[in-house]
């Protein structure tokens, strides 16, 4: 989240006079080559060479560079304030804590308490330099979701730098040479990605003469080679040789080495006094890996770019302690990192003062992020995402099924095909399971397996790798390609830049690792034509889809969360008081339906043998449903599949081992084969048959089938149910339950404010001291009896409202949309009506709550209980309660859990309840923050004419 602060100092620098780039800037718009996000990364970039120049974070923090706060109208102790309006790192650190996240909640309240109250604890310069991982030199982090371009947005970089660097060789601030890092172990899917930094155009960012000059100025080297140069006798090192060969370096300006990180990394301590450690094989190697570093180090003005930084974030991968020895450099320039999922799996701590620490969960060194929700639809497909229960072989079978039917005939502008990836886990896997299935179906829907699958793999002794799959691979997105599945193992997960790649399937657990369901799933969603709609389609397991959710929310949550063993709130007092007397709200009468439960034993003996020749075994298990969810895990709907076999080879032995082995030592094989007549009839019914073997049909739910079977061997339990229709009476404050005052950390729940409600209770102790004359009690009495409005002969009151609700003050609501609700919208609209309006959603104080169950069968199911939101009441001559709208406001996150409540207060409850009375005693309003405030309140003002005038 620290790079919020940095984008608003560097929106109020590009609008300074300081501000020297915007005629770049303007012409890069202009030439219109560059997305969205690319260009407005540019800009954090510039700002933090130009006007930042370019220092590491942690001391632009401590200096305070990206500090806006108003300290002067902030309440302070002496103390904190004397800190605060001296220390620039302090005020930083605080107003990092004061920032919203994309809620509208604080971001770190309990770090915003101990700033305060602990100002001169802690060490704030030393508290950023932890938290900016201790480095001394530059390092800047830009997240961007993959297909938003970071390869292109590395090029810019270093054309801007050059072009700078040009101008003033001098500068510091501007790198001369460049080395781009891929992690370790995705060399065969990252580095060729990197190559297109080659096809980057500079004139779409430096105009030219200039651009062209550029161009040629910079020499790419990929430094790839395997095997030490034999030619040279001073130089070992195949990729040392490649950069010496630009000597001399101390004057050496445009050079671009590619590498991935292990080709300078060490698996071994390498301190010569550990030399005997090493046989003379492994110490050559040393020396050749030394080599490379000590070269790479001297190359002035470096800049290194790594590329999918979260790697290098882990301990096991040692590039940063190479970095740190070519920092000691005095002319190295940065560390530029590039990622879209800018988050460690294992969260950090930084200690401040001796009781306090906060969690760093995500990478703390961002500058720019944007986020992958935000660029689908824009730069990137907008992709189906469904997910099912079944085994691997029935969501492989549905996600080619629905791949052909929907993208078999789509040849996109470019003349390639939309393609297919399906990630096998294990290379046996692929070759005995999925190509088969694959085979198949792409078969039946007329293509030749033989030039529209390709298996890549790296190869084993049982499989070996298939021959030319690597330059098939590289060759996917061109109009030579005909491929349109691709099955891979340990391939493609990240860095895969295939922008035909139009779907994805990721069929089981472990097809890719669990930190990397984002990256893998969201590789068919780079676009293909600019600015068109395009579509994609994922399928995952429920493992998957579990993880792909859990992470695009972790995306998108904050970087830093603070947690401490010894914490520190800062309380605040809420005084609560009744005000039941005032407003003489009675208890509301209303019907429960209750319902209770028998457990019988209906027979003794199990019966199996005719228990397990009910079809309704099978019937119970013949639906198998698909869910279909967007990328923010939102559910669109489910359906059903069709009867189809899995091609695996069904046995009955080993069908009646998994029921037992299911049964956790409950049923043994023997008292199974007791029953093996019984048992072949239901396994002859789920399985199909294909030529000399037996393959399970998938239509079925074979998990509850073995529960089915593994029931009948007990006896046979049933339920006697009672319902009835009794009466009930609650209170709408339990007053020995309104515990005052209270100590809360955050107050903003409450409503009104602590002012207003001794501004209320004053109001009301007045008017109790000044009562109205009796004859203009009796005649408010005749008027209010005609239905007439008498507030206005009432002792003047700025706030009406306060008749018609506050039975307790203050309220306690659970979230703004509620408040917003009751203080924004409902108050005004019965402002002049005779109706009142009671929030009653605080469960702890309240007794009006619905019992509500769910009907299955004949059956009630109790489901839990409904605290309804508000009441909004009418009463009677003799101010009893006559008409009752129950108002529930909800968030669209709840509505999928609340659909159940809401069918029974909408029909049962209501129903049961107006029928009891005689008259329409409740009605139901729901709203759902999806509607607009003016929609919200059109629906209330409706149900209001509707309901209390009839």
């Amino acid at each position: 989240m620290f790079y919020r602060l940095i984008t608003q100092k560097r929106d109020e620098w590009l609008c300074s006079a300081d501000c020297t780039i915007r005629e770049l800037l303007s012409y890069i718009d202009r030439k219109g080559r560059m997305r969205d996000t690319q260009l407005d990364a540019i800009k954090t970039y510039l700002f933090l060479k130009i006007a930042c120049k370019n220092q590491p974070l942690w001391k632009l923090f401590v200096n305070g560079t990206f500090n806006s706060m108003d300290l002067s109208t902030m309440p302070l102790t002496v103390e904190a304030r004397n800190v605060l309006t001296t220390n620039k790192a302090a005020a930083a650190l605080l107003e990092y804590a004061l920032q919203k996240d994309k809620n509208g909640r604080q971001l770190a309240p309990a770090l915003e308490t101990f700033i305060k109250e602990h100002a001169t604890e802690i060490d704030y310069e030393k508290a950023f330099r932890k938290i900016f991982y201790d480095v001394t030199y530059t390092d800047y982090l830009f997240s961007l979701p993959m297909g938003a371009g970071k390869t292109y947005l590395m090029a810019a970089f270093i054309y801007i730098d050059l072009y700078f660097a040009q101008n003033e060789p001098s500068n510091p601030c501007f790198a001369h040479n460049f080395m781009i890092f891929a992690p370790s172990g995705l060399k065969s899917s990252i580095i060729p990605s990197l190559k297109h930094i080659k096809e980057f155009d500079p004139s779409w960012v430096i105009p030219e003469p200039t651009a062209s000059q550029l161009k040629r100025l910079i020499k790419f080297e990929i430094l790839n080679e395997q095997k030490s140069a034999k030619k040279s006798n001073l130089i070992k090192n195949p990729n040392a040789q490649k950069i010496n060969n630009h000597q001399p370096l101390e004057d050496l300006m445009g050079l671009v080495a590619i590498t991935n990180a292990e080709k300078v990394i060490l698996d071994r301590v390498d301190q010569e006094e550990e030399i005997n450690l090493f046989s003379e094989e492994e110490y050559n190697k040393v020396k050749l890996a030394n080599e490379l570093r000590n070269i790479i180090g001297q190359l002035p003005n470096l800049t290194i770019y790594i590329d999918e930084v979260h790697h290098a974030a882990d301990g096991e991968i040692k590039l940063r302690k190479v970095v740190n020895e070519w920092t000691r450099a005095h002319s190295f320039n940065a560390v530029l990192g590039f990622s879209g999922t800018p988050y460690l799996e294992k969260a950090e701590n930084v200690v401040l003062g001796e009781t306090f620490s906060i969690k760093n969960t995500d990478l703390a060194n961002v500058v720019y992020h944007y986020p992958l929700i935000e660029g689908i639809g824009n730069f990137l497909k907008t992709p189906e995402v469904k997910y099912a229960d079944n085994e691997t072989d029935m969501i492989v079978r549905n996600g080619i099924k629905e791949f052909l039917e929907k993208y078999k005939a789509t040849i996109y502008p470019d003349k390639t095909r939309a393609k297919l990836a399906i990630y096998c886990g294990q290379i046996e896997t692929l070759e005995e399971q999925i190509y088969p299935l694959a085979a198949e179906i792409s078969a039946a829907y007329g293509l030749d397996p033989v030039t529209s699958i390709l298996k890549y793999h790296g190869g084993n002794s049982k499989y070996p790798q298939p021959e030319g799959s690597e330059t098939e691979f590289a060759s996917l997105d061109t109009i030579f390609s005909k491929i349109r599945i691709v099955l891979l193992v340990q391939i493609g997960k990240e860095g895969w830049d295939c922008k035909s790649l139009t779907g994805v399937i990721l069929p089981q657990k472990g097809v890719c690792p669990t930190n990397m369901v984002l990256q893998t799933s969201c590789r068919c969603l780079r676009q293909v034509q600019k600015n068109h709609a395009e579509t994609a389609l994922i399928w995952l397991n429920k493992f998957n889809a579990d993880t792909l959710n859990k992470q695009l929310k972790q995306q998108q949550n904050i970087t830093l969360q603070e947690f401490s063993d010894k914490k520190t709130y800062s309380f605040k007092s809420i005084e609560r008081f009744s005000r039941m007397e005032r407003m003489q709200v009675p208890p509301i009468d209303f019907f429960q339906l209750k319902v209770s439960y028998q457990t019988l034993i209906i027979d003794e003996d199990t019966h199996t043998a005719e228990r397990l020749t009910d079809k309704g075994i099978l019937r119970q298990a013949e639906l198998s449903i698909i869910h279909h969810q967007d990328m923010e895990g939102h559910i669109i709907g489910h359906y059903e599949e069709e009867k189809q076999s899995n091609h695996e080879i069904a046995s009955f032995n080993h069908w009646l081992q998994l029921i037992a082995k299911e049964s956790f030592g409950t049923l043994s094989i023997p008292e199974l084969r007791k029953y093996d007549k019984e048992l072949n009839g239901i396994f002859r019914q789920i399985t199909l048959k294909e030529g000399k073997f037996l393959s399970f049909n998938h239509y079925f739910d074979h998990m509850q089938i073995r529960s089915l079977i593994r029931q009948a061997f007990v006896p046979k339990r049933d339920f006697r149910t009672n319902e009835e229709i009794v009466p009930a009476k609650a209170n709408l404050l339990q007053i020995e339950k309104l515990v005052s005052p209270i100590e809360v950390t955050d107050d903003s729940h409450f409503y009104p404010s602590q002012k207003e409600v001794k501004e209320v209770l004053q109001w009301d102790n007045h008017a109790a001291d000044a009562p109205l004359a009796p004859e203009v009690q009796a005649a408010m009495k005749i008027l209010e009896a005609q239905g007439m409005d008498t507030s206005s002969l009432h002792p003047h009151d700025p706030h009406p409202e306060r008749r018609k609700t506050y039975h307790y003050l203050p309220y306690r609501f659970d979230s703004p949309l509620e408040r917003e609700y009751f203080s924004q919208s409902i108050l005004p609209i019965i402002k002049n009506k005779e109706l009142e309006i009671y929030f009653n959603g605080d469960d702890t104080i309240t007794e009006f709550k619905i019992d509500c169950y769910k009907q299955a069968g004949k059956e009630w199911r109790y489901i839990g209980k409904y605290v309804p939101d508000f009441l909004l009441i009418s009463r009677n001559a003799d101010k009893q309660i006559h008409k009752i709208i129950i108002i529930e406001t909800k968030g669209e996150g709840f509505a999928a859990k609340f659909a159940d409540k809401r069918n029974f207060i909408e029909t049962e409850f209501i129903k049961k309840n107006n029928e009891k009375f005689g008259y329409p005693r409740f009605n139901f309003l729901y709203l759902e923050d999806t509607l607009s405030r003016e929609e919200q309140e059109r629906r209330t003002l409706h149900a209001i004419n509707q309901f209390f005038n009839n």
